[in-house]
């Protein structure tokens, strides 16, 4: 009857055991298999100097099955010399009734016993290797998403440096005062979304590099906006972007049915304005790109309605746009903006010239 009990009270120990490393895992994100092998090693270590340094303990931990036993493994023999490898065939028989001389003998030993000493002796190297795996996790899940957009929680903004730290996932990053859009409030509890710019492997952890004004976030935007860009029936040719004011974008289909500009704009604008709310208001362009660098030029002076554009260079690229005269400061925009925007997308310097005459950027 007590053995039952003590069977049962095991079974108990175990399962609360396997319970706090699921829990461990959910709450922290480290694989509990990873815990388990930490555990392990831990107990082994600590067995170890039970047995005067010898290496005969293994600890099997099996989150799966449920399975956690800690071994010392003797050498059966006629006369014992070093008590803690070897053991009498006497006493080997009480363990084992198959034991036999110079075989060896599994004496199961209390993994509560050495709980403790664990504790004591061997929690710096568990706690380096939850660190390790913690970081290996940050590294293995940002690098999933390298390059995406993610969606973040503002956990806090630093009030001296303005930095915002963000919860993705299980996991903290920190978006720079540089990388947000320009006059753009955040507050905590705020959703945003961000941009992985990069992630990278340092001696420290992952370094990972978030930003707001990067124009991919407005390329995975209108991705995320528009199924067609997304299914790869309209192809984003080119971003330029001045973050907070505006963001010039380059649509084209190689399905001459389709319409790029107004597939991204959607019925009544319902498409790019989700993205104009996402980016608090913040100006989208949106042109159909041409392989002919006129037309190309003519399409990115958008709002500005080009008359005609010439060809002056091919190295360095310049060229010559027309302009009627009452659209001249549309096409340049305020301080140079638009005509800058539009040299970025398309790769061209412009010089815009009114009708009339000359006008020098």
């Amino acid at each position: 009857m007590a053995s039952t009990k003590k069977a049962a009270k095991k079974a108990d120990d175990n399962k609360e055991f396997f319970e706090a490393l699921r829990l461990m895992e959910e709450e922290r994100g480290i694989p509990k298999e990873f815990i388990a092998e930490k555990i392990a090693d831990a107990i082994v270590v600590a067995a170890r100097k039970d047995y005067g340094g010898n290496d005969i303990v293994s600890c099997t931990i099996d989150p799966e099955k449920e399975i956690f036993t800690v071994y010392a493994r003797k050498a059966v023999v006629e006369e014992v010399t070093n008590p803690f490898t070897e053991i009498s065939k006497e006493d080997a028989l009480k363990i084992d009734k198959q034991a036999v001389e110079n075989g060896f003998v599994d004496i199961k030993l209390d993994p509560k016993k050495f709980g403790r000493v664990v504790a004591q002796n061997s929690k710096n190297n568990f706690r380096q290797g939850v660190k390790e795996a913690e970081r290996g996790q940050v590294l293995a899940e940002f690098q999933s998403h390298n390059r995406e957009l993610v969606t973040a929680v503002v956990q806090r903004v630093d009030p001296k440096t303005g930095n915002a730290i963000l919860t993705i996932g299980h996991n903290e990053a920190t978006l720079p005062k540089l990388e947000q859009v320009p006059d753009e409030i955040l507050h905590e509890g705020d959703h945003i979304k961000v941009y992985v710019v990069d992630v990278k492997e340092t001696d420290r952890g992952a370094k990972i590099m978030l930003s707001r004004t990067h124009p991919g976030l407005v390329k995975r935007l209108f991705e995320t906006e528009v199924p067609e860009i997304f299914d790869g029936t309209i192809e984003i040719k080119a971003v330029s972007r001045q973050a907070g004011s505006r963001t010039k974008i380059a649509v084209w289909s190689q399905n001459s049915e389709i319409d790029p500009v107004g597939s991204c704009i959607g019925p009544k604008g319902a498409r790019v304005n989700k993205i104009v709310e996402e980016l608090a208001g913040e100006k989208i362009d949106i042109v159909k790109y041409s392989e002919d660098p006129c037309e190309f030029v003519a399409e990115a002076l958008s709002p500005a309605k080009a008359t005609m554009v010439e060809i002056e260079s091919e190295d360095p690229k310049v060229c010559k746009a027309r302009v009627p005269e009452a659209q001249l400061s549309l096409a340049i925009g305020n301080k140079g903006q638009n005509v800058r925007l539009a040299a970025k997308l398309t790769g061209w310097k412009i010089d815009i010239h009114p009708e009339s005459g000359f006008y020098g950027e």
